[in-house]
């Protein structure tokens, strides 16, 4: 899968496998055909209802637009472009070309399926070919890619691809550690479990050694994640 690489190559109803329902949730931006602030918050009125207790009483009467205003927290990666944040890259390097490794960026997400958090942290790698980009953009892509309805699979490999299509580098590996509240409170209920995810373009995907020293730094964190 190959995420465009500006936002200029879009075009409006294209399918990415496992990228996203369409290139404009890809790039970031948001849909026009949002609802209302006061249709979201009847919305969660008519859940609490659902649920069984009564929107009116005390507790509950400023809970749709508290929750609304959660939301629009949750979920600002819809109106965040990934393309945009990584095109600002530096060139004056001194000739530097060994691996750039961030790791441990807290990640929290919403699984799309059940609609409860995903929470872990994300590991990334490049290998730079001309440029670089500031450390705070690639934790911002993390984000931009996050705070939406995530299957993690899929946003590990958004983040990935949106990396290699930007800074065009010899490679670029990406691993997340995370636990599903799907799993944990609901479901089969169990707590303490991680799931792992990877994706290794490039380099880290065909030099064992380079994904060897990836996994190394970043604390191995399972034996089985490969190519």
């Amino acid at each position: 899968m190959k995420l465009p690489g500006a936002a200029k190559d879009a075009k409006p109803g294209n399918t990415k496998a496992g990228g996203g329902r369409e290139s404009n949730l890809i790039l970031g931006k948001a849909r026009t055909d949002r609802p209302t602030r006061e249709e979201a918050e009847s919305a969660i009125r008519t859940l609490l209802l659902w649920a069984g207790d009564d929107p009116d009483r005390e507790g509950l009467v400023d809970t749709p637009a508290r929750v609304a205003r959660a939301y629009e927290e949750f979920f600002a990666g819809y109106d965040a472009d990934p393309v945009e944040m990584l095109n600002r890259t530096f060139e004056e390097v001194e000739g530097y070309d060994e691996m750039i490794v961030l790791k441990d960026i807290r990640l929290e997400s919403h699984c799309e399926h059940h609609m409860v958090p995903i929470i872990g942290k994300a590991h990334i790698a490049y290998l730079p070919k001309n440029r670089v980009v500031g450390i705070s953009k690639l934790a911002r892509v993390v984000d931009a890619y996050a705070k939406r309805f995530q299957v993690q699979e899929k946003m590990t490999a958004q983040i990935a691809n949106s990396i290699e299509d930007v800074l065009q580098p010899r490679g670029v590996a990406v691993v997340i550690e995370a636990q599903h509240q799907c799993m944990t409170t609901r479901g089969v209920h169990k707590p303490g479990v991680s799931m792992v995810t990877s994706r290794m373009l490039g380099a880290f995907r065909h030099d064992p050694l380079t994904r060897r020293e990836f996994l190394t730094i970043i604390g191995n964190p399972a034996s089985s994640v490969g190519a």
